[in-house]
């Protein structure tokens, strides 16, 4: 059981965006969060609620006392508020994204957000209620993908190396849907990613973020009918701040901790390689 409270605050300009935002709880004042100057201040981070949240909240019960840090976790179920929020600094930082998708939302929102520490790997999967194997995905049938830049060409990668459509040579994980040259007879359905797994029923098959299909009681390890491999993976995912909070010590605190062998263990531990640890043991 989590005992941090499930936020959700209304940001102006952005209400449209929050498409799947739940709230079981209320705001802080933003005031709480600070900038960073004030170091016996809660931590305030924005997190998907699995495994971020559930990473976050270890930390803290188990870990931050003892290191002297306040932490209080917010968590997020869409892609866009977490960033938005850590722009405006109604959260000090976030947990919920990799590179490539910081990377196209800085150049898209013209934020400032910046990674600090790599904490874990959630692979992609693609998952079928219909399908057993690969091999019974035949022409006519519908995949589901997200949406998003970053996720969807990861998605139509994880197709492609698998043998299921051929793109373009060259695109790799920045692939589009004009960019796959034979589709094998398939059929595609873009979807918000976060509403990937809800729409499984409806689909021959689909393309989940790894945090999606273990909220969604999914075991990607077992489940997955495909997987990305682990290894050379740039999807990362990262503690981050806008640009200037980097050595807030608050935050500095926080990075040592998902970065420690306890954390290493609790990742190890409980999800059995549906997530890895993307930080190496301690010397």
């Amino acid at each position: 059981m989590r005992n941090n409270i499930k936020t959700i605050a209304a940001f102006t300009g952005v209400t449209a965006l929050a498409l799947g935002l739940t709230a079981c709880g209320t705001a802080s004042d933003p005031a709480a969060s600070g900038s960073g100057d004030d170091a016996s201040k809660p931590l305030v981070v924005a997190a998907s609620p699995t495994p971020h949240a559930d990473i976050l909240t270890y930390v803290k019960d188990n870990l931050a006392e003892k290191a002297g840090l306040k932490l209080e976790v917010k968590e997020f179920t869409d892609y866009v508020l977490p960033n938005t929020a850590t722009q405006d600094g109604q959260v000090d930082a976030n947990y919920f994204q990799h590179k490539p998708y910081l990377d196209d939302f800085n150049k898209k929102n013209k934020t400032t957000i910046v990674p600090v520490a790599d904490v874990h790997l959630e692979p992609l999967g693609l998952y079928s209620q219909k399908l057993k194997s690969l091999k019974d995905l035949k022409p006519g049938q519908t995949v589901a993908v997200p949406n998003d830049t970053t996720n969807g060409g990861r998605a139509l990668k994880l197709l492609a190396d698998n043998g299921l459509i051929t793109l373009k040579a060259g695109v790799g994980a920045d692939a589009k849907l004009s960019d796959i040259t034979d589709r094998k007879g398939l059929e595609f359905k873009e979807l918000e990613a976060a509403t990937v797994p809800r729409a499984l029923s409806d689909v021959d098959a689909a393309v989940i973020n790894g945090n999606y299909a273990i909220e969604a009681k999914l075991t990607p390890a077992k489940d997955a009918l495909a997987l990305e491999k682990s290894e050379g993976n740039p999807y990362a995912n990262f503690l981050a701040v806008k640009a200037g909070n980097e050595d807030d010590p608050r935050v500095k605190k926080l990075a040592g901790l998902l970065n420690s062998p306890e954390v290493r263990k609790y990742i190890e531990d409980t999800y059995k390689g549906s997530v890895v640890a993307a930080f190496g043991p301690a010397e």
